[in-house]
């Protein structure tokens, strides 16, 4: 996938997550802390930088990432453009709402930004070093768990379809209009059937390298052992993890007090 191969060819890979999440919450927090609508583009321009010219992530890899975050909130901000009246005569009624735009552009600068600074950490950390932050941040292990699991399931449904429009393609399951039709509804079933059916061995796998994973008690419901244990990477070692937090975290109390200052 493209976060993934991101995440392992950019510039930052040897960095501390740490100090990455540190400058990215810092960036998220200026985001809201900007006063102004152009304030907070700002902070976004700056994060997209950071991201592209000091992480050297491929431009193009951003952007077919970004893109449909993008267009969503895009969307998103022209429906606020408009508002739904109730009237006992005409019903339901559509209304241009002129005065929105201030929110709008707060809304959408403020999203902005969030993507951006959710961009430049998942665009330049892995997943095991994301894992191996949040469980020094003792997030709950059976969130990391879903996590893991969730993020595993994107590349098996991945997977599956790739394998099933190939062998539909093979056989000219897409030469005409109707035949596409069918195969994608083909494709949909199968796809469903597959994906449970891998996502059930990798639970059982789970389970059985867990040791104590969950139990069905005679309730009928599912118990979890205290003693059960969780999903885990090696942890990773970053040789100047302390000085690239500092740095972090100057960083992003000088992005901070920059947004605060244009803002006013």
């Amino acid at each position: 996938m493209l976060i993934e191969q991101s995440a392992y060819a950019n510039r930052w890979r040897e960095v501390a997550p740490a100090a990455k999440g540190c400058f990215a919450l810092g960036g998220l927090i200026a985001a809201f802390v900007a006063g102004t609508p152009a304030a907070t583009a700002g902070v976004a321009l700056v994060l997209m930088a950071v991201t592209l010219l000091g992480a050297r992530v491929s431009p193009w890899l951003y952007l077919r990432v970004a893109v449909p975050a993008a267009a969503f909130l895009a969307i998103s901000s022209l429906s606020l453009m408009f508002s739904v009246n109730i009237d006992a005569q005409d019903g339901f009624r559509w209304q241009f709402a002129p005065d929105a735009m201030p929110r709008i552009a707060t809304v959408a600068s403020r999203s902005l930004a969030s993507l951006a600074a959710l961009l430049l950490l998942v665009l330049t950390t892995p997943l095991r070093d994301l894992i191996s932050l949040l469980r020094r941040l003792r997030v709950p292990e059976v969130i990391l768990d879903l996590m893991v699991l969730c993020y595993r399931m994107l590349f098996v449904l991945s997977e599956a379809m790739h394998d099933t429009i190939t062998a539909q393609s093979a056989r000219l399951g897409y030469a005409t209009t109707r035949r596409s039709l069918h195969s994608l509804g083909l494709l949909a079933a199968n796809l469903a059937v597959q994906v449970w059916q891998r996502a059930q061995g990798l639970a059982t796998a789970a389970l059985a390298r867990n040791g104590g994973g969950a139990i069905l008690s005679t309730s009928g419901t599912y118990d979890w052992p205290n003693d059960g244990g969780s999903l885990r990477f090696l942890s990773p070692g970053f040789a100047h993890a302390r000085r690239d937090t500092c740095i972090a975290a100057i960083a992003g109390v000088a992005l901070i007090a920059l947004a605060g200052s244009l803002g006013r």
